[in-house]
């Protein structure tokens, strides 16, 4: 089965926040059951180890923490979706620009900090699994594009990378495990990264995909090939997404503009139809890759 998947891992904050969702009929329903019927099947949802500071107070980005992962995983075993945990590894976003290790991990040699991802992986996934939700897939690291947890050299990190491997095969070998980065148009990069996790215990060579910054899809369908056949690994695009609006609707400045180029790479119009042509051309991309191309997550 292809995956479609979306994450929506900011879903609890924002209900919190009187955020209500309806379906067609403009009918109040949950985001999960429209979603399912409109043919998802799998949701993405990241996990940060405390994304509190020291007087309590979240920093944002929808609060994920283990409590909250378990949220959304009740609502995922409510309606038969698959999940796929994101560990980040981190207390908050972690990505080739960030890739702190969690406060109290801080000052953590190597061995200390593999055996914290062992533990931490472990009690995450037994308190997600009793929901009884599915867990079909576990990303280790997120963005691991430039290191992870704070370790930057590659023996490293993919020391770390082995433990919580070692970890999810324990608790359930059908679990497919993912490693993800970014940046499929520096392909040298790409290739070089694929090459470093060679000797990782691991499933799914997974990159992130915005039509914006990374590339043409021609070069996402060669470089997700040419992996998945090298190292005999599925492959699939973790993060995409295109916007149908111009608004402003967070206070930040939007990374596409009126002002500015429309896309340094692939284009398409803002717009709902636009934001269908990006999602159906990232499918199609991931398909051409072969039979061990399995799907797409859109993100947020």
């Amino acid at each position: 089965e292809v995956i479609k998947g979306v994450d929506i891992s900011s879903i609890i904050s924002l209900e919190k926040s009187g955020v209500v969702f309806r379906n067609e009929k403009g009918e109040k329903q949950d985001i999960f059951l429209t979603l399912k019927n409109a043919g998802v099947n799998y949701i993405r949802v990241r996990v940060w180890n405390e994304p509190y500071n020291s007087s309590g107070a979240t920093y944002g980005g929808g609060a994920n923490d283990i409590d909250t992962a378990v949220k959304i995983a009740q609502r995922c075993a409510e309606y038969g979706l698959k999940l796929l945990v994101d560990f980040h590894y981190s207390d908050f976003w972690a990505d080739p620009g960030k890739q702190y290790c969690p406060k109290s991990w801080k000052g953590y040699d190597l061995t200390k900090k593999s055996e914290a991802i062992k533990e931490f992986t472990s009690s995450s996934l037994s308190k997600i699994s009793a929901t009884g939700v599915q867990i079909g897939m576990v990303q280790i690291g997120n963005e691991t594009t430039s290191g992870m947890c704070g370790e930057y050299d590659w023996n490293n990190v993919c020391s770390l990378m082995n433990s919580a491997s070692s970890v999810i095969r324990k608790f359930d070998k059908d679990i497919l495990i993912a490693l993800h980065f970014t940046n499929p148009e520096k392909t040298e990069q790409i290739y070089s990264l694929a090459s470093k996790v060679s000797r990782v215990d691991y499933d799914v060579f997974a990159t992130s995909y915005y039509p914006y910054w990374h590339g043409t899809l021609s070069n996402l369908t060669e470089v997700l090939k040419n992996i998945s056949q090298k190292y005999d690994k599925y492959v699939m695009v973790a993060e995409t997404s295109w916007a149908n609006s111009f608004e402003d609707t967070d206070m930040h400045s939007n990374t596409i503009s009126e002002t500015g180029q429309l896309g340094n790479y692939v284009s398409y119009d803002v717009s709902v139809q636009g934001q269908i042509n990006s999602v159906s051309d990232v499918f199609k991309a991931v398909a051409d890759a072969g039979q061990k191309g399995i799907g797409v997550f859109y993100w947020e």
